[in-house]
């Protein structure tokens, strides 16, 4: 799989999503989740924090989940706060829960996982932030 995105595809992605299934969403405000799920909520977006080490807590507002099964309804997008190797069982959840598509943060790169999500139908984006590329495309 790539890591070039031209801006539509992107611009699509985010245009498209409504709700997003935050994993690895972190209750320390110091936290780069923390902050962009802040900063998803600001602009828009219902933000679902998972975390199982905080599940039934809330989080920004909104009930903590264990797993992206634990949700109730429909996600659009999963935004992964997780290495890369984790990033493989929560695109295979994505997959599972019918999700659009998997936003893999900085960092996070897992061809593999991708290439899997990708042939599912889901749209996928590894190694790049929301929170960046809201602003840089003028969403």
């Amino acid at each position: 799989m790539h890591l070039q995105y031209d801006d539509e595809y992107l611009t699509q992605i985010l245009k498209d999503t409504k709700i997003i299934a935050l994993v690895g969403a972190s209750p320390k405000p110091h936290r780069d989740s923390h902050r962009v799920m802040a900063y998803l909520q600001s602009h828009g977006y219902k933000v679902i924090p998972v975390n199982p080490s905080i599940a039934g807590e809330q989080l920004l507002g909104e009930h903590v989940y264990g797993s992206l099964e634990d949700i109730p309804g429909h996600v659009d997008m999963v935004d992964v706060f997780r290495n890369s190797q984790a990033a493989a069982a929560v695109c295979d959840a994505a997959i599972r829960i019918k999700a659009k598509s998997v936003w893999m943060q900085l960092g996070v790169i897992n061809g593999e996982a991708a290439r899997r999500a990708s042939d599912y139908g889901l749209q996928v984006v590894m190694d790049r932030c929301p929170k960046i590329e809201i602003p840089r495309l003028g969403l």
